[in-house]
């Protein structure tokens, strides 16, 4: 397969002009682009100065350990309701070859399975790293990976969107989220770059941030929402018993009598 492309200001301007998208490892095909796309590239230390008037600071995170980083191929997806979904995902200081073959691995699922889009926890490494290609389709489009992604603010205008998610197999169901964002990352180097995102491709960072925060896109839905999938999760987590014999970590029923989760796009 083709290496990882550097996110940088040259494909930042191919990956964030008007498109029509197929679909997102984690958004569905039947939305269509929410806006045309405002690319902005700014590299400055705001990111960080407005994480730490938040209390956020890397110092506090867990920095994944060399075996942390390990994998058995091929990958696969993990679906809800694993456990892995949920664990605390921890940030990468290591930029080598393990890490390019986790990336080009991650691509490869990703592919096989339809999406744009992939997470690490998706696929059962809990580390803070997301792949995607807007194209969906090996061999074409650019790929892109953004490794310790901060989201740092986002607009007050919200957008409905019918998302999907590989950890959620044939569920789709209406989202609300920021239109625009601002975050900073590091490239699959270690260099950091920071940016603005609106219209789909912000949609498509948030839902894949949000795995790396240990929330999945039926925390975002109204009460309504859920309950109009719930049987499809309920259908997912006896799936999960039958096949670990264990019982499912999590009910969705109960926590769709909790409120909704904290942060942004919330209902």
């Amino acid at each position: 397969m083709a290496s990882a492309s550097l996110l940088n200001a040259s494909t930042l301007s191919r990956l964030f002009s008007p498109m029509n998208f197929t679909r997102f490892g984690c958004v569905s095909p039947a939305g269509s682009l929410a806006s045309s796309v405002n690319q902005q590239l700014r590299i400055k230390p705001m990111a960080l100065r407005a994480q730490a008037r938040r209390g956020v600071s890397t110092k506090d995170e867990e920095v994944a350990t060399q075996s942390d980083l390990q994998f058995e191929s091929p990958l696969r997806i993990v679906e809800y309701p694993d456990p892995r979904l949920r664990a605390r995902n921890k940030r990468i200081d290591t930029f080598d070859d393990n890490l390019k073959k986790l990336v080009e691995e991650m691509f490869d699922v990703m592919y096989k399975t339809d999406g744009v889009g992939l997470a690490a926890p998706q696929v059962g490494v809990n580390v803070q790293l997301m792949v995607f290609n807007p194209e969906g389709v090996k061999g074409e489009g650019e790929e892109f990976v953004l490794v310790n992604p901060k989201l740092y603010k986002s607009s007050k205008k919200l957008v409905l969107f019918e998302e999907g998610c590989l950890s959620f197999p044939e569920i789709y169901a209406d989202v609300k989220r920021p239109e625009s964002i601002k975050i900073d990352a590091r490239d699959i180097t270690g260099a950091k770059f920071s940016v603005n995102l609106s219209g789909f491709p912000a949609r498509v960072f948030q839902h894949e941030f949000d795995h790396l925060q240990g929330i999945l896109f039926f925390d975002r839905m109204t009460d309504e929402v859920l309950a109009s999938i719930l049987p499809d999760l309920q259908a997912l987590e006896k799936k999960y018993e039958e096949r670990t014999g264990l019982p499912s970590p999590e009910r969705a029923e109960a926590r769709a009598r909790r409120t909704a989760v904290a942060g942004f796009g919330q209902t």
